[in-house]
């Protein structure tokens, strides 16, 4: 019998850990969090990944067209949207071996052993480097 296999981390908890490891204070978190909320419910709770620029604008005109915000506001929003975009794409074109790493210390919390965890991948890589090089001579 295996164990059972945790739950993977909702979309908005692993916003919350990139920011946390980037430092920011919790009021950002907070806001980030709230704008990425509001712009997956305006698109009905479409995943952002499969959103692009033409949504992002979308979203931006309507807070100003309809909601009436104010320029600073509207800027507050993009930020929010850039940074969790930046942050999926990192993550996306990462190596296999390297985007397992921060995807599970994302998700873990485990952001202490980011060090510990890359080191262990470059060992693991130069290992492999080297047996794969014992094939040509």
């Amino acid at each position: 019998m295996q164990p059972p296999q945790p739950l993977p981390k909702k979309l908005l908890d692993q916003v919350r850990g990139a920011i946390r490891v980037k430092h920011y204070s919790y009021r950002t978190e907070e806001t980030y969090v709230q704008w990425i909320r509001r712009y997956i419910l305006f698109h009905d709770k479409r995943p952002p990944k499969d959103m692009g620029v033409p949504e992002i604008e979308a979203f931006l005109t309507h807070l100003a067209v309809t909601k009436y915000v104010a320029a600073a506001t509207q800027n507050q929003a993009l930020s929010a949207l850039i940074f969790y975009n930046e942050v999926s794409v990192v993550i996306q074109n990462m190596s296999e071996v390297h985007g397992l790493i921060v995807r599970l210390l994302y998700s873990g919390s485990l952001r202490s052993r980011i060090k510990a965890c890359l080191s262990f991948a470059a060992d693991r890589e130069k290992k492999l480097f080297v047996l794969s090089m014992r094939n040509y001579f």
